[in-house]
């Protein structure tokens, strides 16, 4: 996300004073200290006097206590060429400035010059209305004569106060739904973790921004201390930026939320967690005016055997279906990397089929690798520099050990080459989805960190291996950006490949995509829909749930309808062979379409997710549920609930986050008879009765405001 700087006042303690009236409402400051606050929480940073450290004295909910900090914390830490600085360290304070985003965000940024004049350090606090969240970065500049190395960034690092607050918290992570016992070194997968003490009823939720495999966040793993930013020199994937003289490295954000007189880590999960994201951090979803509601993609069963013919047929029963989206995925190219149609599937190329699709009142999506290319294209033969080069300086496939396919680096013109392709693509055909896709920085299917990266010296992108990792995740992010930039209402789908991990999604990926295909669960049963249920549960609502596209359940399935109620907590999307069913199924599929549409006309439901109060994990042998409600307009949204072979025929259903004091009626899909009616408190409380006759089974209700 951009930051603007609003107001500059360059600080010199003799001035500070004298600029107050320039300050905003969140950050306020003299020659001791910056103080943030926005009226729920509160955060007070130390700042140089002359020479001296900088550091947090205060980070807390602006009501009641909070013990989980020392008066004295770190703040922040990063190696230059393997010299250590931190918040601990000696620096003079050169400026404080108020800063903004085009979110709603307000702060401040405090300049340092680091003892040995060698460095300028920004660090940059944004606040925003009526949310407990303090989002910061680093801005390291270099002011040296040469070139100098950055890693280990932690981004925030804070002390925590002895025994209790190491001893008797729980580390929630796996976007904040794995609970262990400290201490914690976190991975790729931690976008988000929530630190929480049950006895104090209180805790700290820490987010962090940055992409993929170069993400870190730990709890008391070396030291007292919860810290979040960039993997470290040692690390797997460690991070690492070369810094020309004269240039400044921004850092992605760390976002930390406090709190208080919360008995679970899922209350705040489920409420300031979301509404940041959605309203102020900058997703793509939220750019999107119209939401995708029903998906359709011909990867299961057909795999790369398509052809005109079969796509024709897909898309007419598809339409009947009342499909949205109609994806093609692999097997329309002659060859991966020239991109070019194969014009022994599709002799008369791909624009008919895209007409056709759209004339059935579909968008047209398709299938890319986004960099890998065939060793005999002639993008590779033309131009073999610009591709992955293992540790021995051989050519390398990152995706997976076969030697007929080659794996592009970012850190050269390939970036500008693609998005020449996909733009052809995206605007000549009128493509309104694109699934982008095969491993760039890591792979899903090798193990170790050997064939990861790339090892390549005359790369412009990367001066060596470690800092190809970060290089190539911004590029495909410049590129994802530049796509948008050409057609802003393209959905980008950047599958988990592309992520470098299974079933791998975070916040940076959101902010320049708007999906990501999770999984490939194949076969028939109802072991399908647990593990869809799973996987939305266990990645929402830390990450919004219309950004979780989870294959691969078939339309032809026996069972058909409970993969909808399923996939209706999350992107609806469904695969297989349409033309199998039935006329009265394909108007009960529509029927389905018809009222997802509905739903989102009327609650835009795509934009929320939440627990259902009483259902936790979706597992063998219990029940499980979620809600989509709209907590904006107060207008209702939907609720599904499933029986997944538990004992019990009958559970009670209550529903949270409506308005107390508004009048709601339940009515079960398809039907016009409510089940259930009364106010938002009485919902709350007593909420109403579902009964699930077949072991394996599940309902959709629309909870609707009268």
């Amino acid at each position: 996300m951009k930051i603007r700087t609003v107001a500059p006042i360059m600080l010199f303690c003799a001035s500070i004073l004298t600029n107050a009236k320039a300050q905003n409402a969140y950050a306020k400051w003299d020659s001791r200290e910056l103080l943030l606050q926005n009226g729920i929480i509160s955060r007070t940073i130390k700042l140089p006097e002359g020479t001296g450290k900088c550091f947090t004295t205060e980070y807390k909910p602006v009501k009641g206590a909070f013990r989980y900090f020392e008066k004295q914390n770190q703040e922040f830490q990063f190696e230059i060429d393997g010299k250590v600085y931190s918040g601990e360290g000696e620096w003079n304070l050169k400026g404080v400035q108020n800063v903004a985003d085009t979110r709603l965000g307000q702060g401040a940024a405090v300049t340092l010059l680091s003892a040995d004049k060698q460095l300028e350090v920004t660090l940059t606090y944004l606040l925003y209305p009526n949310l407990p969240v303090v989002r910061k970065s680093l801005s390291v500049r270099n002011l040296s004569r040469k070139t100098f190395r950055l890693e280990s960034v932690d981004i925030e690092k804070f002390t925590v106060t002895p025994y209790h607050a190491t001893t008797f918290s729980w580390i929630c992570h796996d976007y904040g739904r794995r609970r262990s016992i400290g201490p914690y070194d976190g991975n790729m997968q931690d976008a988000l973790v929530t630190v929480h003490n049950s006895d104090w009823q209180q805790g700290i939720v820490i987010g962090n921004e940055a992409a993929g495999v170069v993400k870190h966040t730990s709890a008391f793993w070396d030291e007292r201390v919860i810290l979040s930013g960039l993997t470290h020199k040692d690390a797997r994937y460690p991070f690492r930026k070369y810094i020309e003289t004269g240039d400044t490295f921004t850092t992605p954000q760390v976002f930390t939320m406090v709190y208080n007189n919360h008995k679970e880590p899922d209350e705040i999960l489920n409420t300031a967690v979301p509404d940041f994201v959605r309203k102020h951090m900058g997703i793509r979803l939220s750019e999107l005016k119209q939401k995708p509601t029903f998906v359709y993609n011909t990867w299961t069963p057909f795999r790369k055997e398509i052809n005109e013919k079969l796509i024709m047929e897909l898309a007419k029963s598809a339409a009947d279906a009342g499909m949205k989206e109609f994806v093609i995925d692999d097997g329309w190219a002659d060859n991966y990397g020239d991109w070019n149609i194969d014009k022994k599937k599709f002799p008369n190329g791909l624009k008919p089929v895209f007409d056709y699709i759209k004339s059935l009142g579909m968008k047209p999506g398709l299938w890319v690798s986004v960099g890998s290319a065939s060793p005999d294209s002639k993008v590779y033969q033309a131009h073999p520099e610009w591709f992955v080069l293992d540790q021995n300086q051989k050519p390398a496939n990152l995706h997976e050990d076969d030697p007929t396919m080659r794996t592009a680096c970012f850190g050269t013109p390939w970036r500008q080459y693609i998005k020449d392709v996909l733009l052809r693509l995206a605007l000549e055909y009128g493509l309104e989805y694109l699934k982008l896709d095969f491993t760039v920085v890591t792979s899903t299917y090798r193990f170790g960190n050997k064939v990861t990266g790339c090892y390549a010296t005359g790369h412009g992108g990367h001066r060596d291996h470690s800092e190809s990792f970060y290089t190539n995740y911004e590029e495909v992010w410049k590129l994802f950006d530049e796509l948008h930039g050409a057609k802003p209402g393209l959905f980008i789908d950047c599958t988990f490949e592309t992520m470098g991990g299974l079933q791998l999604i975070d916040y940076a990926m959101l902010k320049h995509a708007e999906g990501n295909w999770l999984s490939n669960f194949y076969g028939p049963g109802t072991h399908v829909d647990l593990r869809v249920r799973n996987m939305a549960w266990w990645r929402s609502p830390a990450i919004p749930a219309t950004a979780l596209v989870i294959g691969n359940p078939e339309m032809q399935d026996e069972g058909w309808a409970l993969h909808i109620k399923s996939l209706a907590g999350a992107l609806p999307i469904m695969l297989g062979d349409p033309r199998k069913l039935s006329g009265s199924a394909l108007r009960e599929y529509r029927g389905y379409a018809t009222w997802l549409q509905q739903m989102e006309d009327r609650h835009q439901i795509m934009a929320y997710r939440q627990d259902l109060a009483g259902f936790g994990e979706p597992k063998e042998g219990f029940w499980d549920g979620f809600q989509r409600i709209n907590i904006e307009t107060n207008s209702g949204g939907i609720v599904g609930i499933f029986r997944q072979g538990g004992t019990d025929t009958e559970r009670r259903v209550t529903i949270q986050h409506l308005d107390p004091k508004k009048k709601y009626s339940v009515k079960e899909v398809f039907s016009n008879k409510p089940i259930a009616s009364g106010s938002g408190s009485e919902l709350a409380k007593t909420g109403f009765a579902v009964k699930i006759d077949r072991s394996y089974d599940g309902k959709l209700f629309e909870v609707k405001a009268d």
